[in-house]
């Protein structure tokens, strides 16, 4: 598990902690990712490093995450083929750029990936993109917006990295709804087509998680289940890991063929 940490300066870190059942973790001692001190990264990373997603592909961990700065936020990209030593890549966005996570296949010889650009111009929405080499970016396409006055009105963002089913690609996203107390993170499931991931054939209508045990609903930023990562186990469960009110790390147990069904059965658009 690689989890976002802070130094007592304030200034974010990416941990890794270990697991032989997914449920019982313990955390190495040292730092896993660090703000760059030098080099091209190091403009771009010097208010810290946080939200890791993780993707197995071509038998390398790819790992994007938000480098944070007084120039904004941009996604990073590094890769790892052990989890005791890394490489940074690229910068694979500019600012302002949120919650970037790369499918476990190519489509057509390229590389694919969701994103939310930060804006308010428009609603907060999830985008498409693909690379020849996980360093240029094109062909960006709008996917799937918010809908008024349900619970992802305000903004929404890719969450774990989708997971390949019999019937599409499961994305498991987070949505927020703005409230008198503040806002509201939770979680959803959309389904997009296995050969075009740019076609989202449904989007699950309620969501699939919500704050509600002590430390989802008050911490460092309360009301928050927000997931970077989710693992499909054989026996047709997926583990998905959240962080409770950006403060603890949580685990829960679904079937992938509910997440499945409340995209296809009950289901809305997707923009």
């Amino acid at each position: 598990m690689l989890f976002r940490s802070h130094l007592r300066t304030g200034r974010s870190i990416i941990g890794l902690a270990r697991s032989h059942n997914g449920f019982d973790f313990t955390a190495d001692p040292a730092p896993f990712l660090t703000p760059a001190a030098e080099g091209p990264f190091a403009a771009y990373e010097e208010f810290g490093v946080e939200d890791p997603r993780v993707t197995l592909l071509d038998d390398e961990y790819l790992i994007t995450y938000s480098a944070y700065s007084r120039n904004g936020v941009r996604i990073a990209l590094a890769k790892t083929t052990d989890f005791c030593k890394s490489e940074k890549v690229s910068l694979i966005t500019e600012a302002d750029y949120r919650n970037v996570v790369i499918f476990p296949e190519k489509f057509n010889g390229r590389y694919a990936r969701l994103d939310r650009p930060h804006s308010e111009i428009a609603p907060w929405s999830i985008w498409i993109s693909y690379s020849p080499d996980l360093i240029y970016w094109g062909d960006a396409e709008l996917v799937m917006r918010p809908v008024p006055y349900h619970w992802d009105e305000m903004k929404i963002g890719p969450g774990a990295p989708p997971i390949r089913t019999p019937q599409g690609w499961l994305s498991i996203y987070h949505g927020v709804f703005k409230t008198m107390d503040g806002s509201v993170y939770r979680l959803g499931v959309a389904l997009h087509d296995l050969a075009d991931p740019a076609k989202i054939i449904g989007v699950g209508d309620s969501w699939i998680l919500q704050p509600t045990d002590p430390w989802e609903i008050s911490g460092y930023v309360h009301n928050v289940v927000f997931t970077c990562g989710a693992v499909a186990e054989p026996d047709g469960t997926v583990k998905i890991y959240w962080g409770g009110a950006d403060t603890v790390m949580c685990v829960g147990e679904a079937a992938v063929a509910d997440l499945v069904a409340l995209c296809l059965d009950h289901g809305r658009p997707a923009l």
